[in-house]
């Protein structure tokens, strides 16, 4: 038995893949559908920028087949202004905002720490209490969202299914052993992140799943990754997937997505390590 892997992107509208990536001439609503017929996912990253609309989240959904999943980034109101402090309704608008219209294609829910952000045990120990664990916890939570969202809140679900949380903190103050200890109580994973060395990269098994954003190797954004590169990190997905890399010998899934968006490498590494991981 192994654990299911999911490759794909961080975002897919960029102007730069347009005739690259995308053929020329691609209609730009069909751009996620062009995508998804190459990956079997895709991480939503505007919803880190602004609340998204309902109607949003139903058009992406039906734009891509039905065994895909997508990763949901959180909101940076969330992680970078309230800095995980006092976040009771600002955490209950992200959910309304539509994020459980994805149905059973939503995956995990990214948060992102600002580089600024030092661990602070008891505050991420409080802020990972309040994250719902099930379609059904965070359906209550929404429905305490508050008049921003009057008239524009999806609050209904199709089942109630469990809900994966990832962390991905860029201060050094997180390389602490007190960090993957307090991850897994709450079954929450941390990011694997590859960040040409500006930010920890990390790697311990934290969760039933494992989270990966590929950012560049030697570049932040920028660097596309080599055969040799690629074909090392599928060696650890397979570890991860098949137990052989895991601390307790327990298959894990595994999600994948490719940020080095700048250069317009993020979709030609994500299928290509897609295939790699295909012919392992």
């Amino acid at each position: 038995m192994t654990g299911d892997v999911r490759v794909g992107i961080s975002g897919w509208r960029y102007a730069n893949w347009r005739g690259d990536f995308y053929p020329t001439g691609l209609p730009q609503r069909l751009e996620l559908a062009y995508a998804a017929e190459r990956m079997n996912s895709v991480e939503l990253n505007g919803s880190f920028y602004s609340l998204q609309r309902p109607e949003s989240y139903r058009r992406w959904r039906d734009a891509v087949p039905d065994d895909f999943v997508f990763a949901v980034k959180g909101s940076r109101y969330i992680t970078h202004m309230l800095r995980l402090r006092d976040v009771d309704t600002a955490l209950a608008n992200f959910l309304a905002s539509g994020v459980l219209a994805l149905g059973p294609k939503l995956g995990p829910i990214l948060w992102q720490l600002p580089e600024r952000q030092a661990f602070d045990p008891e505050a991420l120990d409080a802020f990972l209490r309040l994250l719902p664990r099930t379609t059904g916890e965070a359906l209550e939570r929404a429905r305490q969202h508050d008049e921003r969202l009057e008239g524009r809140a999806w609050l209904e679900i199709e089942e109630d299914v469990p809900i994966r949380h990832a962390l991905e903190p860029r201060s050094r103050s997180f390389e602490d052993p007190a960090l993957p200890e307090l991850l897994r109580r709450h079954g929450v994973a941390l990011t694997v992140a590859d960040t040409a060395g500006l930010w920890p990269a990390f790697g311990e098994v934290t969760a039933d799943f494992v989270y990966m954003r590929l950012h560049g190797a030697t570049a932040l954004y920028m660097s596309g990754y080599t055969p040799d590169e690629l074909e090392a990190w599928a060696a650890r997905i397979v570890a991860w997937a098949d137990g052989s890399g895991t601390f307790d010998g327990r298959p894990r899934d595994v999600y994948v997505y490719f940020d080095n968006d700048g250069q317009g490498h993020a979709p030609h590494d994500a299928v290509a390590l897609a295939g790699r991981l295909t012919r392992a």
